[in-house]
């Protein structure tokens, strides 16, 4: 386990610096060396990281959305408020339905199968959009119009859609008896459960920072271990009551913010720190998840059913920012930056198949082929229309 941290250490700090020399996403770098070095590459990451990589994915994904949370205003959360909401369920709902239709009638298979598919493929990829809206946040870039702040909330309930809509085909595709009318109304429940969770928690975290003296490095490893502890408050409750644990993570962030925001502020740049090293986990382990043979079976139908989802999104998303009083390039920015997909498809990608779904075996070709296409593609396209479209705000 020590060799593999260590080659993902090294490697991935060195992949990183050469893709920002190439003027490119360190991130897409990372990924790409995942690839490279993961089981289906050169095989140079041990099975002891491996087992244990989605519990390191989702620690070093807590850590960027705590960082989100800390760095979310609430004046600028109420300005992006309405279209925030519209971002967070029209794009997906758009992609998820258009791929259910399009790869039911090119794949030949049932509808149901195309909808676990389309759902799969319509999560929007947190670990690539929060880290690049967070830098165009520090680089006060567009934040005028609450630009990185809109992509970020819409993204990080984008995902709530996504996977419950899933398990709904996916229900229904195992005959249960499942109430799709819970399932739907599972989601509003999910959303605010999670926020009520992250908001109690967080006054108990503020009322003990301000009834004892703690470093500023235990307060972010006690924040931390408390996000750890809700997203897997998650886990064991989800055949119960369903709570969207990672946005109740980002709310722990925002009402640490809103209540103690000099405190909140010192515990960004610890939360930084810790993410110059959980980054180097989250990608190279996300690229590792990767199987390019697999993806590659799913062939021209596969890019088919991907480009057709992405343009339905695409549509989607210029739906959710019209009316408001961003311009055209900054609506295409948005668009843009709602491309990325990789930590959801790397982790239920694969459920259908081992539910022993006839269709499972293209569902996972195409999941690992989104990831392949729009993983680079919407990091490059962020990082270049962002820094020429966005607004430099002073």
């Amino acid at each position: 386990m020590a060799l593999s941290l260590s080659l993902i250490i090294l490697l991935g700090l060195a992949a990183n610096k050469v893709f920002d020399k190439l003027k490119l996403p360190g991130l897409l770098g990372m990924l790409i060396l995942g690839v490279v070095i993961g089981p289906y590459g050169l095989d140079f990451i041990g099975k002891d990281i491996l087992n244990i990589s989605s519990e390191l994915r989702k620690i070093a994904l807590i850590v960027i959305l705590l960082r989100a949370g800390l760095g979310i205003k609430k004046e600028t959360l109420n300005k992006v408020g309405v279209p925030a909401i519209k971002m967070s369920c029209i794009p997906g709902l758009f992609e998820g339905f258009t791929i259910l239709l399009t790869a039911s009638y090119l794949l030949g298979i049932t509808k149901v199968e195309a909808g676990m598919l389309g759902f799969i493929i319509a999560a929007v990829s947190p670990a690539v959009v929060v880290p690049s809206m967070l830098s165009f946040i520090q680089r006060k870039m567009g934040e005028k119009k609450g630009i990185p702040t809109l992509i970020l909330a819409g993204a990080s309930i984008d995902d709530v859609f996504a996977i419950t809509l899933f398990s709904t085909f996916l229900g229904l595709y195992g005959g249960s008896n499942i109430n799709v009318a819970r399932k739907v109304l599972d989601i509003p429940i999910s959303i605010a459960l999670g926020i009520l969770l992250g908001l109690v928690i967080a006054v108990g975290i503020v009322t003990i920072f301000q009834s004892f003296h703690i470093r500023d490095t235990k307060k972010a490893l006690i924040i931390l271990g408390t996000a750890i502890v809700l997203t897997s408050l998650e886990d064991a409750l989800k055949n119960i009551i369903p709570i969207a644990s990672l946005l109740g993570v980002m709310t722990i962030g925002f009402i640490i913010l809103e209540k103690q925001p000099k405190v909140a502020n010192r515990l960004a740049e610890k939360f930084n720190k810790i993410w110059v090293f959980a980054e180097l986990l989250l990608f190279v382990l996300v690229g590792a998840q990767v199987n390019i043979y697999v993806a590659l079976d799913s062939g021209l139908i596969g890019l088919m059913i991907i480009a057709i989802g992405l343009i339905a999104r695409s549509i989607g998303v210029l739906v959710s920012v019209a009316g408001t009083n961003l311009n055209w390039k900054e609506r295409f920015f948005c668009v843009f930056a709602y491309i990325p997909k990789a930590t959801v498809q790397a982790a239920i990608g694969a459920v259908p198949l081992a539910a022993g779904i006839p269709s499972g075996d293209i569902i996972l070709a195409i999941s690992v082929l989104s990831i392949l296409i729009t993983a680079p593609l919407g990091a490059i396209a962020i990082k270049t229309t962002g820094e020429k479209w966005l607004s430099m705000d002073v």
